[in-house]
């Protein structure tokens, strides 16, 4: 049986950083990392990662790729493993196949995603009595390869979602969201970047339908939100 996956984004914002070199692969094509903001409808902004080539930079004209431009574009969200102050850390990023520039005012966030549950998830319940169900997702590529997605359900699909197990396909809609939170490191308290994907449905859900996932449970982190900008 063909492995089930899904993982397509389509943002709309304002550039927030100038992009800066990220690396070269094989065949010198070169990738450039900025920040993209996005305002959500009740003026919070999520500032999300991007990762773009060189060649869809020039698509748009390179010189012209700005702080303050409102560009669309869309691709996937990927993970990827980061030696950070000696420690593995699952950093993420939204990886750009298409970038056109916009000029209408209007923010998009949406992001699609098929996967499978590659950690137990965990259900509680806030302060304020609303319930919130974190999950980590494997989303498997086409080259074997799998991104973890770290994924808050709140309130009715917490409860629809909290008898999900360890290899489950579960498929969301939902936006990607940026959370700021503080690290003790030493003495010293250190502002952090976290990045998670909010979900405003689930709309399938089909129980371990595979004897063989491609994912790999030693890098489903004891806590998925310890994830940084970098």
């Amino acid at each position: 049986m063909e492995h089930l996956r899904k993982n397509e984004v389509v943002l709309s914002g304002r550039i927030a950083t100038s992009p800066t070199f990220s690396h070269e692969v094989a065949g010198g094509e070169k990738f450039y990392e900025f920040i993209l903001d996005v305002r959500r409808l009740s003026g919070t902004v999520d500032s999300l990662p991007i990762t773009i080539s060189e060649r869809l930079m020039q698509s748009v004209n390179f010189t012209d790729f700005s702080v303050g431009d409102m560009i669309k574009l869309s691709g996937d969200f990927r993970s990827y493993n980061k030696d950070v102050e000696g420690k593995s850390k699952l950093i993420l990023s939204v990886f750009c196949k298409l970038v056109e520039p916009k000029t209408e005012e209007i923010d998009i966030n949406q992001i699609d995603l098929t996967g499978y549950v590659c950690k137990s998830p965990e259900f509680r319940t806030t302060p304020l009595k609303r319930q919130i169900k974190d999950l980590l997702l494997a989303v498997n590529r086409l080259n074997k390869k799998s991104d973890y997605i770290p994924i808050i359900i709140w309130g009715r699909n917490a409860t629809v979602a909290k008898d999900y197990k360890v290899g489950d396909c579960v498929s969301i809609k939902g936006r990607i969201q940026s959370r700021k939170y503080n690290k003790l490191i030493g003495n010293d308290l250190e502002e952090r970047t976290a990045y998670e994907v909010s979900v405003q449905e689930v709309y399938d859900y089909i129980p371990k339908i595979e004897k063989h996932l491609i994912f790999d449970e030693e890098k489903a982190y004891s806590s998925p939100f310890n994830i940084a900008r970098g």
